[in-house]
């Protein structure tokens, strides 16, 4: 936690508080050392001009009024979890077609936006931080809004779902019923997890991709929680299913700074080398995604194994170089 995080925290559990509070309770809320904590209280007093008091009797600090007035904190007091999350909800309740939660997104909504435009974080009309801090969406493809709604209410009512589903995969339509289970928003596209009753699995659908949806009258099968983990969040990206491999990459002593500190799977494994390259271990299942996700390295990755995924990101390589032939 940084110091001025600790000094916002500190302001609002004195504020907050209705008595004077000890040391060992500011201790445990700003996760820090004795010494630690007075520095925080003194920072306060002597920057913000802040009247923190001890009280003796009852052994904690308060703002004594008499001394002077509760400190405005300046702008920016958002620790980086908390900034994009706050946006990140911002730019999706913009993004809400009107209809099946209108009238509980539209508080919601507006109660972000006064946060993001209060003020004491330096907003307004023409400098609040939404402004200041943007969210880019790279790859995010329309949904029908009508047909989300219907998928939404039937996912929450518990229905089942006939749906005309579109494969970009290999271009063809299907007619399925599904009992939807999960909504997943992934790399700003989203996807419904579902049973489905046609192919008697687990299986994920592009929304954009659903050309048609009605709700049925059947009671929707729930699936335990622990399958749909195991199922859809045990191997790597959309592409769901029991990892069957392990992909072993080897990033370049120039890329490696980057890799080292991103997550791209969460029971990945890493470790740096001697000559100051990353080896990244993911598992998988299908690895559609993850040759594309390799693919975007160039020539700052290596797979190492397995043999099957190397001979795919070779083929893909070289089929790209194909096309440049005469370039040089």
């Amino acid at each position: 936690m940084s110091r001025l995080h600790q000094i916002y925290k500190l302001h609002h559990l004195l504020i907050e508080s209705r008595y004077p509070v000890s040391l060992l309770t500011i201790r445990a809320e700003l996760e820090c050392s004795r010494a630690t904590a007075n520095r925080v209280i003194e920072q306060l007093r002597d920057q913000f001009i802040a009247p923190v008091k001890y009280d003796r009797e009852r052994n904690g600090y308060h703002y004594d009024l008499r001394e002077g007035k509760i400190p405005e904190l300046p702008a920016m007091w958002f620790s980086a979890p908390e900034l994009y999350a706050l946006l990140t909800a911002q730019q999706l309740l913009q993004q809400a077609q009107p209809g099946l939660l209108d009238g509980h997104l539209k508080p919601l909504r507006e109660r972000i936006e006064k946060i993001l435009t209060s003020d004491h974080l330096g907003g307004g009309e023409s400098s609040g931080i939404s402004k200041r801090v943007r969210i880019l969406r790279m790859t995010g493809r329309s949904i029908s809004g009508q047909h989300f709604q219907i998928i939404a209410s039937a996912l929450l009512q518990r229905k089942r779902l006939s749906i005309h589903y579109h494969s970009r995969g290999n271009n063809t339509e299907s007619q399925r019923e599904v009992s939807p289970q999960r909504l997943t928003h992934y790399r700003d596209n989203w996807y419904l997890d579902a049973w489905c009753h046609t192919r008697k699995a687990l299986r994920s659908f592009a929304v954009e991709r659903i050309r048609a949806a009605g709700t049925l009258s059947q009671c929707a099968r729930d699936i335990p929680e622990s399958k749909l983990d195991a199922h859809f969040a045990s191997s790597y990206g959309i592409f769901a299913g029991q990892p069957k491999h392990t992909a072993v990459l080897r990033f370049s002593p120039e890329r490696a700074r980057w890799v080292a500190e991103e997550q791209w799977h969460p029971q990945q494994q890493g470790k740096s080398l001697a000559d100051g390259s990353y080896e990244l271990r993911i598992p998988y299942a299908d690895p559609c995604e993850l040759v594309m996700d390799i693919l975007k390295y160039g020539a700052e990755v290596e797979v190492i194994k397995p043999e099957a995924l190397q001979c795919h990101v070779a083929d893909q390589l070289c089929k790209a170089a194909a096309r440049y032939e005469g370039a040089r």
